[in-house]
């Protein structure tokens, strides 16, 4: 988290829509997210703070693939910080 990376921020946000995560204003996050190369930091604060400009995150399978979400924070190396941040976002 927070370090430069070659991992594609679209194929994290992909692997979590596979998952079955929906996006609110998915554009704008996906803008957000490649305005910087610290795009792990950039997403764990927008998992936090991104409701307040309308970036949410739904999960449309209700917890039943949450081994897909959590494959999809191991592959792009994510903290366990990050992973709690992005759980404690689905449940509000």
């Amino acid at each position: 988290m927070g370090r430069l990376s070659n991992e594609s921020f679209e194929d994290f946000l992909d692997s979590l829509k596979k998952a079955g995560i929906t996006i609110t204003k998915e554009a704008e996050l996906r803008e957000r997210l490649a305005e910087t190369q610290l795009w792990h930091f950039a997403f764990q604060t927008l998992a936090a703070n991104g409701k307040a400009i309308g970036i949410k995150f739904e999960d449309r399978t209700q917890g039943r693939n949450q081994a897909e979400i959590e494959r999809a924070f191991n592959e792009f190396n994510f903290s366990e910080k990050a992973k709690a941040i992005f759980s404690a976002s689905l449940k509000h």
